[in-house]
């Protein structure tokens, strides 16, 4: 998203947090610009039953929680280490002071968040009317195609758990395993050591 350089030539921090470690919790106000260095970050919440959904899984150069800095709101879902990570702390003030000096970054950014609520309207519309099976391939097909952006011809290897699997669609990991399954007998995915590919 932005580059290392820029960042550390406009006041960005670097901040270490451990595998389960919170960064943010849901309800807190956003005073900084989070982009992964190293690592993954997941941003979750819970229901009332305790169960997990994750929002989104984010990656090496990627930016999380913008929304809230933009709009002056608190945080909808917390973020949360998946492993051991480093993460780019920018103060909101050095943040706005960077995109107004750097135009082409606030329009990646911008391009960035739209792709975001895009996927998340194709979520929402197939968790409330469709089939398991093309909920986990819409999943894929967008973390192939927008997060680690694979051409749609070469094989993509899902670097999710089932249980991230069925936190991201809103599925229990039951019905994950029974759909992948399903879907390697369509052959709209291979398993290989355990491993999804799509």
């Amino acid at each position: 998203m932005i580059s290392d350089k820029l960042l550390q030539t406009n006041n960005a921090s670097v901040q270490e947090i451990k595998k389960g470690e919170i960064l943010f919790n849901k309800g807190e106000h956003a005073h900084f610009y989070y982009q992964v260095k190293s690592g993954e970050i997941k941003m979750n919440n819970y229901n009332a039953d305790g169960k997990e959904f994750i929002q989104s899984i984010f990656y090496e150069g990627q930016s999380f929680g913008e929304p809230p800095l933009f709009a002056d709101i608190v945080y909808p879902a917390g973020a949360e280490a998946i492993v051991d990570s480093k993460v780019y702390k920018l103060p909101k003030a050095d943040f706005h002071q960077l995109l107004k000096e750097n135009p082409n970054v606030h329009f990646k950014i911008t391009e960035v968040l739209s792709l975001r609520l895009y996927y998340k309207a194709i979520i929402a519309s197939t968790m409330s009317s469709e089939e398991p099976e093309r909920r986990i391939i819409k999943l894929f097909d967008y973390l192939k195609r927008y997060v680690h952006q694979i051409d749609e011809d070469e094989k993509f290897e899902v670097d999710l758990k089932r249980q991230q699997i069925a936190d991201l669609t809103g599925l229990r990991v039951e019905t994950v395993i029974r759909a992948c399954k399903s879907l390697e007998e369509k052959s709209a995915i291979q398993i290989k050591n355990r491993k999804i590919i799509r």
